[in-house]
Protein backbone atom coordinates (compact mmCIF):
# COMPACT_ATOMS: atom_id res chain seq x y z
CA UNK A 1 0.00 0.00 0.00
CA UNK A 2 1.21 3.54 -0.82
CA UNK A 3 0.81 5.93 1.70
CA UNK A 4 0.75 9.90 1.10
CA UNK A 5 3.28 11.34 2.74
CA UNK A 6 5.59 8.11 3.40
CA UNK A 7 9.16 7.44 4.36
CA UNK A 8 10.86 4.80 1.92
CA UNK A 9 14.20 2.90 2.05
CA UNK A 10 15.69 1.93 -1.27
CA UNK A 11 18.23 0.67 -2.92
CA UNK A 12 19.81 1.29 -6.14
CA UNK A 13 22.38 -0.60 -8.24
CA UNK A 14 24.18 -0.15 -11.06
CA UNK A 15 24.97 -3.12 -14.25
CA UNK A 16 28.62 -5.39 -13.54
CA UNK A 17 28.73 -4.53 -10.20
CA UNK A 18 32.20 -5.86 -9.49
CA UNK A 19 34.00 -3.47 -11.80
CA UNK A 20 31.67 -0.59 -12.33
CA UNK A 21 32.54 2.62 -10.10
CA UNK A 22 30.63 5.27 -11.53
CA UNK A 23 28.37 6.47 -8.65
CA UNK A 24 31.99 7.80 -6.83
CA UNK A 25 33.89 8.70 -10.17
CA UNK A 26 30.93 10.94 -11.36
CA UNK A 27 30.27 11.77 -8.02
CA UNK A 28 29.17 15.28 -8.52
CA UNK A 29 27.12 14.41 -11.48
CA UNK A 30 25.32 12.38 -8.79
CA UNK A 31 24.51 15.19 -6.84
CA UNK A 32 24.13 17.37 -8.96
CA UNK A 33 21.13 14.75 -10.13
CA UNK A 34 19.57 14.68 -7.01
CA UNK A 35 19.34 18.69 -6.13
CA UNK A 36 18.01 19.15 -9.75
CA UNK A 37 15.09 16.64 -9.13
CA UNK A 38 14.53 17.83 -5.48
CA UNK A 39 13.72 21.40 -6.67
CA UNK A 40 11.46 20.13 -9.33
CA UNK A 41 10.08 17.35 -7.36
CA UNK A 42 9.94 18.12 -3.42
CA UNK A 43 10.78 15.46 -1.13
CA UNK A 44 13.19 15.21 1.77
CA UNK A 45 16.24 13.00 1.57
CA UNK A 46 16.98 11.52 4.99
CA UNK A 47 20.37 10.35 4.36
CA UNK A 48 22.20 8.11 1.53
CA UNK A 49 24.70 6.24 1.11
CA UNK A 50 27.00 6.33 -1.90
CA UNK A 51 29.43 2.95 -2.60
CA UNK A 52 31.08 2.57 -6.19
CA UNK A 53 28.76 0.32 -7.42
CA UNK A 54 25.16 1.35 -5.71
CA UNK A 55 23.35 3.35 -3.21
CA UNK A 56 21.33 3.44 -0.14
CA UNK A 57 19.03 6.39 0.72
CA UNK A 58 15.98 6.63 2.73
CA UNK A 59 13.45 9.36 1.54
CA UNK A 60 10.52 11.20 2.73
CA UNK A 61 7.81 12.31 0.10
CA UNK A 62 5.71 15.70 1.20
CA UNK A 63 1.91 15.48 2.78
CA UNK A 64 -0.20 14.56 -0.41
CA UNK A 65 2.74 12.78 -2.45
CA UNK A 66 3.57 8.80 -3.06
CA UNK A 67 4.98 9.21 -6.27
CA UNK A 68 8.62 8.06 -5.32
CA UNK A 69 9.06 6.21 -8.78
CA UNK A 70 8.67 9.43 -10.80
CA UNK A 71 11.47 11.14 -9.01
CA UNK A 72 13.43 8.13 -9.72
CA UNK A 73 13.03 7.67 -13.04
CA UNK A 74 14.08 11.87 -13.20
CA UNK A 75 16.87 11.10 -11.18
CA UNK A 76 17.96 8.26 -13.13
CA UNK A 77 17.11 9.85 -16.34
CA UNK A 78 19.55 13.23 -15.55
CA UNK A 79 21.99 11.05 -14.03
CA UNK A 80 22.76 8.76 -17.33
CA UNK A 81 22.10 11.67 -19.84
CA UNK A 82 25.41 13.37 -18.36
CA UNK A 83 27.96 10.39 -18.72
CA UNK A 84 29.52 9.84 -21.90
CA UNK A 85 27.89 6.81 -23.94
CA UNK A 86 30.04 3.95 -24.37
CA UNK A 87 29.35 1.24 -22.54
CA UNK A 88 27.77 -2.32 -23.87
CA UNK A 89 24.50 -2.53 -24.12
CA UNK A 90 22.76 -5.79 -24.98
CA UNK A 91 20.14 -6.30 -27.12
CA UNK A 92 17.00 -5.90 -24.87
CA UNK A 93 18.53 -2.77 -23.31
CA UNK A 94 18.94 -1.30 -26.83
CA UNK A 95 15.30 -2.01 -27.69
CA UNK A 96 14.56 -0.26 -24.68
CA UNK A 97 16.63 2.99 -25.09
CA UNK A 98 18.19 1.90 -21.55
CA UNK A 99 21.90 2.28 -21.03
CA UNK A 100 23.85 -0.31 -19.49
CA UNK A 101 24.94 1.73 -15.89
Amino acid sequence: MYVLGSTWFFTVNLTERRTNYLLVKKIDLLGAAFCDIKERKPYRINTVVIMPDHLHCIWTLPPGDRDFSMRWNLLKGHFSRAIPQGESISSSRSKRRERGL
